[in-house]
């Protein structure tokens, strides 16, 4: 080697340390300014200025609680009683809450020395540490006092209306209505509505009453009418709520089963080992490229414009884009054989239809059951999405409660509902992969 080729050498030798440099410390620069940029792009510094805490603090609480309305018509006087305020949560005459004392004048004791009272010509709060609020409500408004000194954050004052926000409770007051709401722990008429013999009644009266207690229904035993009346709950809708879940999973595995039955025939002739014919290659790999390549949720507003909303539509949507999907798995797996196997059976004097089944089949089931269970577990969480647009499954009741934004221990109770359903697959899928695929 002449000294100009060991110049040559050392300079080419400083261009490739040079080139890994320039990578080593270009690439993380340009994650840096892409930071930088979705810094100022998405606002982030004005992020806690736009955070509402007040409402996520509220959202957080109802999930876990309930709120008890105590309504007071300013025009009539009269007053209501009533969980979420809602018609199948209110009070009857004989179930007032111990907390309200009903009358000529209203007391509503929200605890720790808050009480809230509704006379006939003024509404008024007693919070403790800070003083008596007045509010008279009239055809012009509502004229407020407070207390001497400025007005506390957890007061919103005007002239048409009064709000009031403390740790207690909740006090609105318009002109046509005074309205206070007491937060309480747990899902209330869970198992049993206001108009059950069974409600308010402890665990240990109910199983009294299961067992050896007085029948209080007519048509049914005491743990019928229970058992009864927890799955028509009008208030939580159980047993709809069970056929919603019914319809998901319905969704996910028609949909996937579906796509895996279309795709495994064409997966053949997506294969370059088994499909002679180029066109014909290159079409069914086309196909499965225009299939995955729309979203899941555009399948499924075309498909709910085509075929109307309902949980086939779903399943439609699903069945499509897996096709595609599964379509790409199947024909690389099938790609991946092991040729000396179907020589052996090619020797057997096998006909082509037989070399498929005895010589590819066995080698890819195992990868297809694989990727088929896995996608019946995906296809799940998606079915709970794609049903919130076809008007199906739980998708669609989940939808209906946030879209209210009153009830959120509802949606808590669907979320928690959708985790274990999606907990159940999971388990049920890998039942399925130890005794199909090992053998277990």
């Amino acid at each position: 080697m002449t000294a100009t080729d060991l110049t040559l050498l050392r300079g080419h030798t400083d261009r490739q340390f040079l080139r890994k440099r320039l990578l080593s410390f270009g690439i993380p620069a340009l994650f840096l300014a892409y930071l930088v940029y979705v810094f100022f792009a998405f606002d982030i510094a004005r992020l806690a200025d736009r955070a509402r805490m007040d409402n996520a603090a509220t959202l957080v609480a109802d999930s876990y609680s309930y709120k008890t309305h105590v309504t007071r018509d300013n025009r009539s006087g009269e007053v209501s009683i009533a969980i979420e305020g809602e018609r199948r949560g209110t009070f009857g005459p004989d179930q007032t809450p111990d907390w309200v004392t009903l009358g000529q004048t209203t007391q509503i004791d929200l605890g720790k020395g808050n009480v809230v009272v509704f006379a006939p010509e003024a509404v008024t709060f007693d919070v403790p540490g800070y003083g008596v609020i007045t509010a008279v409500p009239s055809r012009s408004g509502v004229t407020t006092t407070l207390p001497a000194g400025p007005v506390p954050d957890w007061i919103n004052v005007g002239d048409t209306r009064l709000a009031v926000t403390t740790d207690a409770g909740r006090l609105s007051v318009t002109r046509n209505r005074s309205e206070v709401f007491r937060y309480s722990l747990g899902w209330e008429m869970f198992f049993f509505t206001l108009d059950s013999p069974f409600y308010g009644k402890s665990l240990s009266e109910l199983a009294a009453l299961a067992v050896t207690g007085p029948r209080l229904t007519v048509d049914r035993s005491n743990i019928g009418a229970m058992v009864h009346g927890v799955w028509t709950n009008s208030a939580w809708r159980h047993n709809d709520v069970a056929w919603a879940l019914f319809e998901t999973v319905l969704m996910a595995f028609l949909g996937t089963f579906g796509a895996a039955i279309i795709a495994l025939p064409l997966a053949f002739a997506a294969a370059r080992n088994f499909s002679v014919f180029g066109p014909l290659r290159f079409a069914v790999r086309r196909v499965f490229d225009l299939l995955r390549g729309v979203d899941g949720l555009i399948w499924t507003i075309l498909l709910s414009r085509a075929f109307g909303p309902g949980p086939l539509t779903g399943a439609l949507a699903i069945m499509l884009t897996d096709t595609g999907t599964f379509g790409k798995l199947f024909s690389e797996a099938v790609e991946n054989v092991d040729e000396k196997q179907i020589e052996g059976v090619t020797s057997t004097g096998a006909k082509p239809l037989q070399r498929y089944r005895f010589g590819v089949v066995p080698q890819i089931v195992p990868v297809l059951l694989s990727q088929i269970l896995y996608y019946l577990e995906s296809n799940t969480r998606s079915a709970t999405v794609i049903g919130a647009i076809t008007g199906g499954g739980i998708g669609l009741l989940l939808t209906q409660a946030i879209v209210t934004q009153r009830d959120w221990e509802e949606v808590t109770y669907y979320i928690v509902l959708i985790i274990l359903m999606v907990m159940a697959m999971d388990w049920l899928s890998g039942i399925l992969r130890r005794r199909l695929i090992k053998g277990d």
